[in-house]
């Protein structure tokens, strides 16, 4: 339709989609010769509709509250989406949005009303982002882009070779710095390597050395001593029974087991005689 309309239908178009809602990108609009030609016929009326197609391309609400003499009068719908649009062009300059800030640079009395705003962009996704009450900012996570003033694609091409540049220093950094951890850890490798073999060789050491004490000790140890055998013998021929010094007298202990006990007295109120202790048998130890 752009494509064949002009001047009056032009400007009205104009006013159309920067009224309609979900349209926040302009650049191909604004790109339409017949568009164009609203700031060429003479018109001031028309011209005033190509200023108010690139307010919304990529001015701000402060912009028009700055020129708005030189601006057709905005309908509510259009102060929203103008609002919108200026906290995206905000939100891309900065991540940490102060609630004051904002207020100021879109004229909104009150934190709530603030935040409404902030909400609604947030369900048209022209913006992502976390409203911190406490601290009373907006924290920034995603923001559309924009339509490019005239004369801001070589600035903007500037920024984009700069953060390249930087992307590839940090990169390079990034890159020594792994070398250095690989190689400190292909060092620290071989150390433990060089350590356990070490423990290994020290370990099969002992157990060889264990194993020569071993074979050299075991071939006397099955017999038993000639000397120990001889005194065995001996002193079982002197310690037999009714043998020489040592020997047990079985005569003799028979004498001390025939001995009569004595007679107890008869009669009441007579004690019993305590018993006499009897002798301890003593054994002669073989």
């Amino acid at each position: 339709m752009g494509k064949s309309m002009k001047g009056a239908a032009a400007a009205k178009l104009v006013q159309d989609a920067t009224s309609a809602p979900g349209v926040f990108v302009f650049g191909e609009l604004l790109g339409l010769g017949g568009v164009q030609e609203l700031g060429k016929n003479g018109n001031p009326e028309q011209e005033k509709y190509l200023s108010l197609l690139q307010l919304f391309a990529y001015k701000t609400y402060g912009d028009y509250l700055e020129h708005r003499d030189r601006l057709p009068p905005l309908n509510d719908a259009q102060i929203t989406k103008l609002k919108h649009l200026s906290i995206v062009t905000l939100a891309a300059e900065k991540r940490i949005l102060p609630y004051a800030d904002l207020m100021t640079a879109l004229q909104t009395p009150t934190i709530r009303e603030l935040e409404d705003l902030i909400i609604d962009a947030i369900y048209l996704d022209i913006l992502r982002g976390k409203l911190d009450q406490k601290e009373e900012q907006l924290e920034v996570e995603y923001t559309m882009g924009r339509d490019l003033e005239p004369g801001k694609l070589e600035e903007m091409l500037g920024g984009l070779k700069d953060w390249a540049s930087t992307t590839a220093a940090v990169l390079q950094t990034l890159d020594e710095k792994i070398a250095l951890i690989n190689v400190e850890a292909n060092a620290e490798k071989g150390r433990v390597e060089s350590q356990e073999r070490e423990v290994q060789a020290t370990i099969r050491e002992l157990q060889d050395k264990s194993a020569k004490e071993k074979g050299n000790g075991g071939g006397g140890g099955g017999g038993v001593a000639p000397h120990l055998l001889t005194s065995r013998g001996q002193g079982a021929g002197a310690g037999g029974v009714g043998g020489g010094r040592g020997g047990y007298d079985r005569d003799r202990d028979r004498d001390r087991m025939d001995v009569d006990e004595p007679e107890q007295p008869k009669g009441k109120n007579r004690k019993a005689p305590q018993a006499e202790a009897k002798p301890q048998r003593k054994r002669n130890r073989f």
